[in-house]
């Protein structure tokens, strides 16, 4: 059994995974955090790093590496994504990474995310769908992670990664470019549908989805709109990591979001409130993937990159 720290750090939030890790089977968390610190605030429309967004990185990672101390890992990966991949000061974040963690940050290629995130979500989904009483999902699987910056799509079962793309469509970053009123005018959905679309089109020209049995999806844009399709009273990890979610409840969470206001969106009990501003756009890539590539339903994970992270971390010590 390894203990060790991942940490990955996204467009919207950055995340700790602090876990025991055997050389097979599944792992066995000891904390779990996430704080909502927004780092690709402007990169979209800047191409820099906020210093503001920096410090606010800073802040939290500082409080993860003195955590993973305590727990006694004996090593921490920290994987930054799409906003870094972007920022033309992508050094100053570096630098910062290595003075609060003592090591540098890996920035990895969207590939390496994807294949990441596929090693995260579908380690459990057997486990997950039996604690429902469901059957499985079948493989091969098309696992999506929707980020902040960007979207991974990888298609893959149980001897890997078949196939995967990275797209610059994230909740944050669709949200900046065009869902700026509250609610948003339809004619910025509209854009923002259409730029989904040209996305979703590059995936296609890559990545086989038509082979795929299953769609698995995660992150917290796709299990807040489980949450919400699930009617829950508050955010429920266990109930929603292996929950299925028809595409017709994800149209109508969809277009409830789309069409509500900041103040009612917040006020929804499972609503963390670092997405309360970007949930909308979220959901929106979701509703729309799913009527492309033609899939009935999610499977939903609560297990994603971070777990990815930890596995390959501890495995590669083994």
């Amino acid at each position: 059994m390894t203990r060790v720290a991942a940490i990955d750090c996204g467009t919207n939030s950055i995340r700790l995974l602090v876990a025991d890790v055997p050389a097979t089977g599944a792992h066995t968390d000891l904390l779990r955090r996430m704080e909502v610190v927004r780092l690709g605030q402007g990169v979209d429309a800047t191409g820099r790093l906020a210093p503001e967004a920096i410090e606010r990185t800073r802040l939290v990672l500082a409080e993860y590496a003195a955590q993973a101390r305590e727990l006694g890992a004996t090593d921490v990966r920290m994987v930054a994504t799409s906003a870094t991949r972007d920022a033309a000061n992508r050094a100053d974040f570096e630098e910062m990474v290595r003075a609060t963690l003592g090591r540098l940050p890996d920035v990895v290629t969207g590939r390496e995310e994807a294949e990441l995130s596929f090693l995260g979500a579908t380690g459990s989904v057997d486990a997950a769908a039996a604690a429902h009483g469901l059957q499985p999902p079948r493989p091969p699987y098309l696992v999506v992670d929707i980020g902040g910056g960007s979207t991974e799509f990888v298609l893959g079962d149980g001897g890997g990664v078949i196939a995967a793309r990275s797209v610059d469509i994230g909740c944050v970053r669709l949200t900046e470019r065009h869902l700026r009123d509250d609610p948003p005018a339809a004619e910025q959905v509209t854009l923002a549908e259409r730029d989904i679309r040209a996305a979703l089109a590059d995936v296609v020209a890559e990545v086989p989805v038509d082979r795929a049995a299953s769609l698995v999806g995660l992150a917290g844009s796709v299990t807040t709109v489980a949450a919400l399709a699930l009617e829950l009273p508050a955010y429920d990890s266990e109930a929603i990591h292996g929950s299925r979610v028809p595409v017709g409840d994800v149209w109508q969470v969809s277009a409830d979001l789309l069409a509500a206001t900041r103040e009612r969106r917040a006020a929804s009990p499972v609503m963390h409130p670092g997405r309360v501003d970007v949930i909308g756009a979220g959901a929106l890539i979701l509703r729309v993937l799913m009527d492309e590539f033609g899939m009935p339903e999610l499977a939903v994970s609560e297990h994603d990159i971070l777990d990815g992270i930890a596995l390959r971390l501890a495995r590669a010590q083994a």
